[in-house]
């Protein structure tokens, strides 16, 4: 056979298993086209390619205290992935309501999640731990402390969280977290400030030391403590005096720590389980939603967020392979989050930053603290340069713009679109912190609507000016706006397509 003739049968193949694809796709009964967000891609049981959804979410993340919603992504054996699309930790909950996996972090995020007007508190757990109906995982790219966890059940339960271990199951590769780790990460900061004048201002929950003991292959996770408790001791003891030599001042009750993380073995044990073959199981049996979520912003991201105000991890899209062991090719839609404005907690660089009475305003109407350490968040004006950035690394489907209802009682509104060096506009996000910090912002300023926009909940029942604030940022991003946000409640928030 011919080259020509071996391609034309290739390509003749190639229609016939499309042809019997859209057959099997319309047969099916889950197949709907007014379901699908974008309508070429069926939804068939079992396929084996079938793409996953990505919600992902920029600098600026969705209110704090949000929720779980009505808006559901209609995903059958896919994956729906939430991503943070920038340098927050709130809540971006009330787009979905089966919040399952999640990536990467520890319980150095906190996110506000309010369900029936109850308010739960979330570090560790997965969101959709609340959904009596949905069972949670904790992936291996997550780091885990163990006190914490059974801390943060007790306070959940007090305000009305029921059998949530028959619903959490927990990655037998994950790393753990121990008492130590936390004690360092305060250490590594005094020293921080010390030898430099500055820290870069960690919630000091032991989540770097514990990734760098993974990285350095000294770390302990989850099946270790589950397995033979010896072997566990004794490299438990090992790293801590490989601490302890570094840190003089620290004091670790090692005897104490390990009576207590042999309790805590037997307490998980029945929920811990093969993660790899788990989330296979997930993806290839029976249909199912799934939802992934990351516990930080894509800005905070170990490679490619304002290093070194970082986390340290990988909470952009490609940490969904390696926090939970997902083929790429089961990643398709990718869903940004982002406020209408923009916010940090810590250090950092903040080109759009309003340290004046704007800033103030964003800060107590937006109600920004964060759930972790309480600390105030800043607040600045929307930074797109920062959206299109989080978007040329997580490529995201849309969009869903919250918190737009903060902005209700201003005159004006500043959008930053480009940056500028040395009176030039510079078309990237720039890597390095001092060049960050030099940078000017353009602003485009659009009028306020100055109208109360909390009761709206279809797109005709918003403002034209703050329609037109919404069109603003598609135009520029290059993204469709999916869902508005514009208010707390599950019902506040508008999907228009």
């Amino acid at each position: 056979m011919s080259h020509q003739e071996s391609y034309l049968h290739q390509i003749i193949n190639i229609f016939l298993d499309i042809i019997k694809f859209c057959n099997m796709a319309q047969q099916h009964p889950a197949f709907n086209i007014t379901n699908l967000s974008r309508p070429i891609i069926p939804i068939v049981q079992n396929y084996p390619l079938l793409p996953l959804r990505y919600l992902s979410n920029p600098r600026n993340v969705l209110p704090p205290g949000g929720e779980s919603s009505d808006l559901r992504c209609e995903c059958i054996n896919k994956k729906d992935d939430l991503i943070k699309s920038a340098e927050s930790s709130e809540r971006w909950y009330k787009t979905v309501n089966f919040l399952v996996f999640l990536l990467q972090g520890g319980n150095n995020a906190g996110h506000t999640v309010v369900v029936d007007g109850k308010e739960y508190d979330f570090h560790l757990f997965p969101s959709g731990i609340i959904n009596p109906k949905a069972i949670s995982f904790i992936g291996n790219g997550v780091v885990i402390h163990l006190p914490g966890l059974f801390e943060e059940a007790e306070k959940n339960e007090k305000k009305g969280l029921k059998d949530w271990e028959k619903r959490l199951i927990i990655s037998d590769r994950a790393h753990i977290v121990f008492d130590f780790h936390q004690a360092v990460d305060g250490l590594q900061e005094v020293q921080r400030q010390a030898q430099e004048g500055k820290n870069i201002g960690t919630t000091k929950k032991g989540i770097g030391p514990t990734y760098s003991s993974k990285a350095a292959r000294t770390g302990l996770r989850i099946c270790d403590l589950l397995s033979d408790f010896d072997e566990f001791s004794s490299r438990f003891k090992n790293l801590a005096q490989q601490y302890k030599s570094m840190f003089p001042t620290l004091e670790i009750d090692i005897e104490g720590q390990l009576k207590k993380l042999k309790g805590y073995a037997e307490k998980i044990r029945p929920m811990v389980r093969d993660g790899v073959y788990f989330m296979y199981e997930a993806l290839h049996g029976s249909p199912k939603k799934i939802l992934v979520e990351g516990a930080n912003a894509a800005l905070l991201d170990i490679d490619f967020g304002t290093y070194p105000f970082v986390t340290s991890s990988n909470c952009t899209v490609g940490g969904v392979c390696t926090g939970l062991g997902v083929p790429p090719q089961h990643v398709g839609d990718v869903y940004g989050v982002v406020k209408a404005y923009t916010t940090r907690v810590g250090i950092g660089a903040f080109p759009t930053e309003q340290i004046n009475e704007i800033g103030e305003l964003l800060q107590s109407r937006g109600h920004e603290w964060g759930v972790t350490t309480g600390r105030k968040r800043r607040c600045g004006w929307l930074d797109l340069v920062i959206l299109k950035y989080a978007h040329m690394i997580n490529g995201f489907t849309a969009l869903a713009l919250t918190k737009l209802d903060i902005l209700d009682v201003l005159d004006e509104i500043k959008i930053g679109v480009a940056y500028k060096l040395g009176g030039k506009r510079i078309p990237y996000f720039p890597a390095n912190q001092e060049i960050l910090q030099k940078v000017e912002v353009e602003y485009e300023t659009m009028p306020g609507w100055k109208t109360d926009t909390t009761g709206a909940r279809k797109w005709e029942d918003l403002p034209p000016k703050a329609q037109n604030y919404i069109r603003c940022v598609e135009n520029h991003v290059g993204v469709p706006v999916k869902w508005v946000g514009v208010g707390k409640s599950r019902e506040s928030m508008i999907q228009l397509f």
